[in-house]
């Protein structure tokens, strides 16, 4: 009896724990088992490495073989343990020394003819395996990029079985990250390509400086889509740490290239008002995968023609945008995946949408109708309203106006203040600062706080509201360089509050 091991890492959402695979070679009918809660894909690759083993040139043990991965009750999903079954048969036959094996993390599927293919979920299982420990990883050569960007571990890429042998044996090299540092991701569009629309682009200001959520109403093609798009570009470059957790959870999803590996810029999602929960929220068959929601943390989740998205599509947002990360049971597992993100909701205000409302043939209860999708819990999130109005002459107009770099500037600064302000508490925008804290600790003078109190007291706004009120008033305070906001900045606060913005 002949027993060899090897290790790999199962990711669950975006944390990974490492996984024990032992080979054993006993007597019997040949065939091979495998045991640890393997899911179907990973049940399949029983063929896949017993095909990819001998087309390497190695010989398959011709006993019985078991592969168990422990820990046994941790549901097992994927094709990211064919390198590590593969080697874990190597060693338990002798055919490879298993002193590189102790503390050597192996990733990667296998094909027919042993090429290692790439899997998703490389950088997470990479810093999970820094974490237990383990001083080297072996990864698919095309994900050599992506996890060369965790700092503290050796990282080797792998084309084939055939190499990852020939390393283990001494007797090849495998490929290092060349060292070179990922080049930075460009905006898409500049500010300055947004002509007019001065309140709307003061709103893009104050959003992007405070991390708030934003809901433009207006006729077709005056401009909602082309703000949005620009919104990323004002935020700050992603820290080091956040580009790791966003790239963390892109690589889950499965959307990093080989020439951009890191995600240096505040990402961009935009799904189609067709979208189902799953695809926005996140899941699927096995273990969950992250959604939009997700896709789109430290950054923009933008959704047009929201008044056509489903009901039920939009008020699944109300926990994200509330916690900050979505919680996904499913049969294998619960998956955690983060989902602090801008939401930047866009609609036209009727279904016939004319260019002047006076044109409008929709009736008063269609027009009711059509933004009611808009619950009233899920509008008591959105932080800023803004209704845009066309503004003749405004397209063809010689006046300039600001790009993104200045406005970003403006953004930088008061972000700077904010975190300066609550970094002794571990937040770095107005708009992740719960209510009491903002009513207790930093409750503003009685006569700046007045019209707040007004609107409770009349009813024309909840609790809820009250307290993003406060939070827009400090960005619109830190924007101006103030020290604590003034009746001005709340009076400007409740103003993009006001539900004839829609």
């Amino acid at each position: 009896m002949a027993l060899g091991r090897a290790l790999s890492v199962a990711v669950t959402g975006v944390d990974g724990q490492l996984v024990e695979i032992e080979a054993d070679i006993g007597q019997g009918l040949p065939s091979v088992n495998l045991v640890g809660l393997p899911d179907t894909a990973l049940q399949e690759s029983r063929n896949r490495v017993r095909s990819a083993v001998a087309n390497t040139g190695e010989k398959w043990p011709d006993g019985r073989v078991i592969l168990a991965l422990s820990p046994a009750t941790l549901p097992k999903v994927g094709s990211v343990y064919d390198l590590a079954l593969a080697v874990a048969v190597l060693d338990a036959s002798g055919a490879v020394p298993g002193d590189r094996l102790v503390k050597t993390v192996l990733l990667g599927e296998l094909a027919l003819d042993g090429r290692v293919r790439r899997v998703r979920g490389v950088l997470p299982a990479v810093i999970a395996a820094r974490n237990a420990g383990c001083p080297t990883v072996v990864v698919p050569a095309e994900a050599v990029a992506e996890a060369g960007l965790v700092e503290g571990v050796e990282v080797l890429g792998a084309t084939s079985l055939r190499a990852v042998i020939a390393w283990l044996r001494g007797e090849g090299t495998l490929l290092e990250p060349d060292g070179v540092a990922p080049g930075h991701q460009v905006p898409c569009g500049d500010l300055r390509d947004v002509v007019g629309q001065d309140e709307a682009r003061w709103a893009l200001e104050v959003a992007a400086a405070g991390g708030h959520h934003l809901l433009l109403t207006g006729p077709p093609g005056i401009g909602k889509t082309m703000l949005a798009q620009r919104l990323p570009g004002l935020l700050p470059p992603l820290s080091e740490a956040e580009s790791l957790e966003v790239t963390a959870i892109h690589s889950m999803a499965g959307s990093l290239t080989a020439e951009q590996p890191l995600m240096t810029l505040a990402p961009f999602v935009a799904p189609h008002h067709s979208t189902s929960v799953t695809a926005m929220i996140g899941g699927g068959s096995g273990m969950a995968r992250p959604g939009a929601v997700s896709r789109a943390h430290r950054g923009v989740l933008f959704l047009d023609e929201c008044a056509e998205i489903g009901a039920k599509v939009l008020e699944a947002l109300r926990t994200p945008l509330e916690e900050g990360e979505v919680r996904i049971a499913r049969r294998d597992g619960v998956a955690r995946y983060p989902a602090r993100f801008q939401l930047v909701l866009a609609a036209n205000p009727c279904p016939c949408a004319p260019a002047r409302d006076v044109d409008c043939i929709c009736a008063p209860l269609a027009r009711r109708r059509y933004l009611g999708k808009l619950s009233g819990p899920l509008l008591d999130r959105i932080d800023i309203w803004v209704r845009m109005h066309g503004q003749a002459g405004a397209t063809f107009g010689e006046q300039q106006a600001e790009t993104s770099a200045v406005v970003a500037a403006r953004v930088a600064e008061a972000r700077e203040r904010a975190a300066a302000r609550w970094s002794a508490d571990g937040w770095a925008t107005n708009a992740e600062v719960p209510g009491h804290i903002l009513r207790q600790r930093f409750r503003l003078p009685a006569d700046a706080i007045a019209p707040i109190e007004t609107a409770l007291r009349l009813g024309r706004m909840s609790a809820r509201g009250a307290d993003r009120a406060v939070r827009v008033a400090w960005t619109v305070c830190d924007l101006r360089g103030g020290e604590l906001p003034s009746v001005q900045d709340v009076l400007s606060a409740l103003n993009f509050r006001q539900r004839g913005g829609q």
